[in-house]
């Protein structure tokens, strides 16, 4: 069978308005770029004639530009799930312009197999070749892509030629059974392979080749500032202790890192460390700094649904992509963020924070209660399942506007059973084993800027007696202040 070859107007112009897509992509890594390009463009002409077009987008993870960049800039995403990292279509999900649908990320390949999201119209999947068997050699992610395939009416490919045909020796995958159809699976360690190569699709719902020559579009991360660096040492010297006390094995246990230059400053520090020995990942996201410690040995083995790697870095790669091949092994979110698998392989997470309350819950996606950033991703997959569960973040925020320690979460997203250890540029709070009221002296003492230590202890002093102590009058005085005055200085909880 020879796939119909077309352009990418061509594919857009199949797509009817109000249909559901899944776009193959997690980050930017492997997404769909052409066809989205396309239907933004056809969008903003229907939109010209007065006539309505919209699409439900639905992704492994976040994007890139020319997928949730160009749909939102366009009025061309009605719908979007899992999650998201632009700004402009945050902007029209918190203006209630476009309703979004935050997911766990372990749970959304599931979500979409057993049609908790309605019907996939469409998969349209970033590959390097796709054989006449429907044997699908997918790019630099594989995100849900497996699912989408399986699911959806109508698949078109984007075939891209720019992508390494060897991306294929990292693949390994296996896509999960529906519910009632599911036996163990046998990954025993980081480097276990039990999949295949290639993913799968039947040739008969192809109805188009779209040919390119695209990037993906992986922003270049800022050098880590002083409060990132400050995390990181706290992260690494409280590492080194735990295995010294023999609660971490000394041949050390697989590590998971949260996107962004926090998550990037840790990594970097865990590397330099000699104290730790070399240590293997089973994360969702490869990162620059990973593929830096791969070379210098001192990442064994990364297990992920992505790399997310800027387009020098990733040429670096392409240039040498059999020294990594053995060493990176790309697999599907559902497998990559597995929740059995996380707790069996005793993984360490290390995510990052918008705020944290006093006795140890965690919000990971909104501002002030209301305005979500991204999303929770697979932050709580990670939490929730691994061996320790560290949250990063800022003491402050906003030029010290903002403490991002307050009395109570606006949001949570992870509670506190879900919270080992919480870190800040001020210190390492260790909240196992203890109760509410000593959680919260610690998280004080250890974690919060000096300009609202005194505050929070008032607030803890005023809020009487209670297994969790509150003060439902002034659990939110901070963000009210701020959202009055745009400073949280000040606040007085008397």
């Amino acid at each position: 069978m020879k796939y119909p070859v077309i352009t990418s107007q061509e594919a857009a112009a199949l797509i009817p308005h109000g249909s559901t897509i899944g776009f193959s992509g997690f980050t930017p890594a492997g997404a769909a770029k052409a066809v989205p390009t396309a239907l933004a463009a056809r969008a903003k002409v229907e939109h010209a004639a007065g006539r309505p077009f919209a699409v439900r987008v639905l992704t492994g993870a976040s994007t890139g530009p020319s997928l949730d960049g160009v749909l939102a800039e366009a009025d061309a995403i009605s719908f979007r799930a899992p999650y998201q990292a632009d700004s402009l279509l945050r902007k029209k999900i918190n203006s209630g312009q476009v309703q979004f649908v935050d997911a766990h990320l372990s749970h959304f390949p599931q979500a979409v197999l057993h049609g908790f999201f309605g019907e996939v119209d469409f998969a349209v999947v970033e590959a390097t070749e796709v054989t006449d068997d429907g044997r699908v050699y997918l790019t630099t992610s594989i995100g849900t892509s497996p699912v989408f395939l399986h699911t959806a009416k109508k698949v078109i490919f984007e075939i891209n030629r720019r992508q390494h045909p060897r991306l294929r020796e990292m693949a390994d995958i296996l896509m999960v059974p529906r519910v009632g159809h599911r036996t163990e699976i046998r990954l025993t360690h980081v480097g276990s392979r039990i999949g295949q190569d290639f993913a799968v699709v039947d040739p008969a719902k192809v109805i188009g080749v779209v040919h390119t020559d695209l990037p993906d579009e992986v922003s270049e991360f800022t050098p880590p500032d002083e409060s990132a660096t400050r995390i990181a040492g706290f992260v690494s010297d409280f590492l080194v202790a735990e295995m010294k006390a023999g609660r971490v094995p000394r041949e050390f246990l697989p590590l998971q890192a949260g996107v962004g230059n926090v998550a990037n400053a840790v990594m970097a520090s865990l590397g330099a460390s000699r104290q730790i020995p070399p240590f293997t990942m089973f994360a969702e996201v490869c990162q620059d700094s990973l593929v830096d410690l791969i070379e210098l040995g001192r990442l064994t083995m990364m297990s992920t649904t992505s790399l997310t790697l800027s387009q020098k870095r990733m040429e670096r790669l392409f240039a040498d992509i059999g020294r990594y091949t053995s060493k990176i092994i790309l697999r599907a979110q559902e497998i990559s963020n597995n929740p059995e698998l996380i707790r069996r392989l005793g993984v360490i997470a290390l995510n990052t924070a918008i705020e944290v309350d006093i006795y140890g819950h965690v919000n990971s996606t909104h501002v002030m209660g209301t305005q979500v950033m991204n999303g929770i991703g697979g932050s709580g997959d990670f939490a929730r399942n691994s061996f320790l569960s560290v949250f990063m973040c800022p003491s402050v925020a906003k030029d010290g506007a903002i403490s991002t320690v307050v009395p109570m979460c606006s949001h949570v997203d992870h509670n506190e059973h879900s919270v080992s250890i919480i870190v800040t540029d001020q210190g390492l709070a260790d909240l196992r084993g203890k109760d509410p009221a000593a959680r919260a002296r610690e998280i004080i003492d250890k974690c919060a800027h000096p300009d609202y230590r005194e505050p929070l202890r008032d607030y803890l002093k005023l809020a009487g007696k209670g297994h969790v102590a509150h003060d439902l009058s002034r659990a939110f005085a901070m963000h009210q202040q701020f959202l009055k005055s745009k400073t949280m200085r000040g606040v007085s909880f008397s």
